[in-house]
């Protein structure tokens, strides 16, 4: 390819890009009056408080692109639980184009919801209540997320605008995997199941943060994309639940290392391919303490006492610090449900018993 061919090839790229995110944000070129300003303003302003993470994955299906939303000035990130933070380092990136590496504070099972945490001070946040009113339907919103991964750097995550068609119970699956969270969710008229959109925030015209948009699910009636919104109050419920219980935790570097192999307790996770892989449980080997506790084949292991995991490679990582005698309690999900598995305490014999073993 020439010089020529690539500098056109490059500009091509761009202005296609810049196409791309002038079509899927929807907003016009002009300001438009709203209660309290104009709707320029207000995206502007909401999109500082919106940010880029990028960390595991980078497969169809397993992308490693999402979103965030700043809920502190101190820098906590408010976002879905996904394997895309999970990941040893998660690049934060902010609208003015600044860099921070996040870490996860900790996780919400119940909502499939996660605190990261950078190192910011005096950051523009959004404020968040568990007294946030339910928006009524036909409410315009503004949905800003960073979808299809177009925004980079300093370039402003795209906005799509919409109105609240609904409000209902999530009732949605992602292949086989029925979502956890079962509690009211904003429907919304736009199109935001797309990658990348995930953790993205929802707004009114007046700029307050009345939901985050929810992950890339398929209704569990009819199996069509949903595009839907988790409710402020929810998220408030979800980021006090997660910062208090990161209060009782010890840090993690005064945790002890082992070699403890999960399958000394009687159970096989399906094949680790992608080591993405999330830990389902593939086989379950009789008379053990997998069986005694009731795991069944097709569990989905999400967490290790109350440390998240959404691959075997972070199960490997929590397990990898239990020594014989620690407790073993497994959060799992089965049939959508999340069920808490107790396995008793860690044995001192690595090999599982095998059924006729004494």
């Amino acid at each position: 390819m020439t010089t020529r061919t690539q500098h056109a090839t490059s500009a091509c790229s761009r202005i296609l890009r810049l196409v791309i995110s002038l079509t899927v944000s929807g907003l016009a070129l002009y300001p438009i009056p709203v209660l309290g300003g104009d709707i320029t303003a207000v995206s502007v302003d909401a999109a500082s408080r919106v940010v880029k993470l990028y960390g595991a994955g980078g497969i169809r299906g397993l992308e490693s692109y999402q979103t965030g939303i700043l809920v502190s000035s101190s820098g906590h990130i408010l976002t879905v639980l996904s394997t895309a933070i999970d990941s040893e380092a998660i690049d934060c990136v902010l609208d003015d184009g600044r860099r921070y590496t996040a870490s996860l504070v900790g996780a919400d099972l119940h909502r499939e919801l996660a605190v990261l945490k950078i190192e910011g001070i005096n950051l523009p946040y959004f404020k968040i209540s568990a007294d946030s009113p339910r928006q009524a339907i036909g409410t315009r919103v503004l949905a800003l997320s960073n979808l299809f991964g177009v925004a980079v750097g300093d370039e402003r995550v795209s906005i799509q605008h919409g109105v609240v068609a609904a409000h209902v119970p999530l009732r949605a699956r992602r292949g086989s995997h029925e979502a956890a969270y079962r509690g009211d969710v904003y429907i919304l008229d736009c199109t935001t199941n797309n990658p990348g959109s995930p953790g993205g925030c929802l707004i009114n015209w007046q700029g307050d943060c009345i939901g985050m948009l929810g992950k890339e699910l398929r209704s569990a009636e009819n199996a069509t994309w949903l595009s839907y919104a988790i409710p402020t109050n929810e998220l408030a419920l979800s980021l006090e639940a997660i910062l208090s219980e990161r209060n009782d935790q010890p840090p993690v570097d005064e945790r002890r290392a082992s070699n403890f192999d999960i399958r000394s307790l009687g159970l096989e996770l399906v094949p680790d391919l992608l080591n993405l892989t999330p830990p389902f449980v593939e086989a379950i080997v009789p008379d053990t303490q997998a069986a005694e506790a009731g795991l069944r084949t097709d569990d989905l292991i999400v967490a290790v006492g109350n440390r998240t995991v959404t691959s075997q490679r972070g199960l490997r990582h929590e397990l990898s610090y239990l020594i014989p005698g620690d407790p073993i309690q497994l959060n799992i999900i089965r049939n959508g449900r999340i069920v808490l598995i107790d396995l008793g305490v860690v044995p001192s014999v690595t090999e599982p018993r095998g059924k006729g073993e004494k």
